[in-house]
């Protein structure tokens, strides 16, 4: 049974990995991922230019406010954490003359006002970016504060007291809780779904492949052959452990294809967007840093990663024993459906997480078979289970596979020499009572 079981894994997972489509779609993944890391680089190349800078020409009417405005412009930058990318210039020409050579400048004029002391006007000849636009708009706001308090008796230091926010104390009672907590939201806002987006797309990956191949030696009819050689238990295995080391193995070439990203970038990319990354990377760990995050990956990896071992078992069990049940695809695509659907809310419903503060509801569901692979480490990174939590939910996803694996050989045996017309489901009842 052991060599056979070896050789049919084997030569499942030499037919998917020899395959032409196997190939193309990996060379597309690292084109398209190499791609999008290094996006800045390829429109460069291609004419663009992220480093190009915004011409602003000012017609200053008041003689008051041209290098307030200017000053007002480097510190909106600073302020919204820009790269220095706008240039500002006080002209004396006219309206019309500068319309008619606009190109990509933007034209701002200021006029004094009687009622609303000082207006402007942006003029260009197509849509400026929003965050141009909304750095000219602060620096248009600022200017007017300045020319406000020129022609004013108010006293400065009163108007930036009232102006100034109030300062807040903030005391938190609950010792359990802390200031980070905001942070910590934070990054399961931002941070976390980008990491468990990986897992998501390869359990989807993972059930198609297995109901792909099932459904496939059934069409053919060589399920009858192979069944004729081999036991329905060995030939079940060998799809479960081929299907697997596949998905595990795209997932570390997705990996690898990102890395390659990121060393073109570092080779090949203009040294602006290299700092502008690192620096974009800085922030993020020290984020994760702040938020007690990096503290908790010493635990947090390891459970995570016996969770989602186990689930890909669960999910390829499931998978395998609904797709023996399949003689069309029509049959295919209705087996599929209810599971992509629990785990477009395990994927949602850990993404969601950090709403669900001290629920009872959601610690239920982080024991939930095919949920807690991604729930359970979202409320673990959240503080609201323990490990002891995540100990329960990895032993109820064993014991569930377990008996799955027990009674779906059963209903596994039955179906894939079943060629009935009937509905799937109504198979799949059938079968399920034979087998007690």
């Amino acid at each position: 049974m052991n060599k056979k079981l070896l050789f049919l894994t084997k030569t499942s997972l030499a037919k998917k990995t020899k395959s032409k489509w196997f190939k193309i779609i990996n060379l597309l993944l690292l084109i398209l991922i190499v791609g999008v890391i290094n996006i800045d680089s390829i429109i460069t190349f291609f004419g663009g230019d992220f480093n190009q800078k915004l011409e602003i020409v000012v017609i200053d009417h008041t003689n008051e406010v041209g290098e307030t405005f200017k000053m007002g412009v480097k510190s909106a930058e600073k302020a919204l954490d820009k790269d220095p990318k706008i240039e500002v210039k006080t002209t004396t020409k006219t309206k019309k003359e500068i319309e008619k050579k606009i190109g990509k400048k933007v034209l701002v004029i200021f006029d004094a006002s009687n009622k609303d002391l000082l207006k402007a006007q942006v003029i260009s000849d197509g849509v400026i970016e929003s965050t141009d636009y909304q750095l000219i708009t602060t620096a248009l706001s600022t200017t007017k504060y300045n020319y406000g308090l020129m022609h004013s008796n108010i006293n400065p230091n009163e108007l930036e007291k009232i102006s100034s926010p109030i300062k807040v104390n903030r005391v938190i009672l609950d010792k359990e809780k802390n200031s980070d907590s905001d942070n910590m939201d934070m990054v399961m806002g931002t941070v976390f779904p980008t990491i468990i987006l990986p897992f998501f797309m390869l359990i989807i990956f993972l059930v198609q492949m297995i109901g792909s191949e099932i459904y496939e030696e059934k069409s053919t009819r060589s399920m009858e052959v192979i069944i004729s050689n081999v036991s329905p238990k060995t030939h079940f295995l060998s799809k479960m452990f081929s299907a697997n080391i596949f998905a595990i193995t795209q997932g570390l070439l997705l990996l690898i294809y990102g890395a390659v990203g990121l060393l073109i970038r570092g080779s090949i990319g203009n040294s602006s967007a290299v700092t502008s990354l690192t620096a974009q990377i800085s922030d993020i760990w020290n984020l994760l840093v702040k938020s007690g995050f990096v503290e908790k990956l010493s635990y947090i990896i390891p459970l995570t990663l016996v969770l989602l071992v186990f689930s890909f078992f669960a999910y390829s069990l499931v998978a395998g024993i609904l797709a023996s049940m399949t003689v069309n695809m029509d049959d295919y695509q209705q087996i599929q459906s209810p599971i992509m659907l629990v785990l477009l809310v395990a994927y949602y419903l850990a993404i969601m997480a950090s709403m669900f503060h001290g629920s009872l509801f959601i610690r239920v569901l982080s024991y939930v078979p095919f949920i807690s692979c991604l729930l359970s480490p979202a409320l673990l990174v959240l503080g609201q289970i323990s490990i002891l939590d995540v100990m329960i939910s990895i032993v109820l996803l064993l014991l569930f596979n377990m008996i799955v694996m027990k009674k779906g050989l059963k209903i596994y045996k039955e179906g894939i020499l079943n060629y009935s017309n009937e509905k799937v489901w109504k198979k799949f009842k059938q079968t399920l009572k034979k087998s007690r």
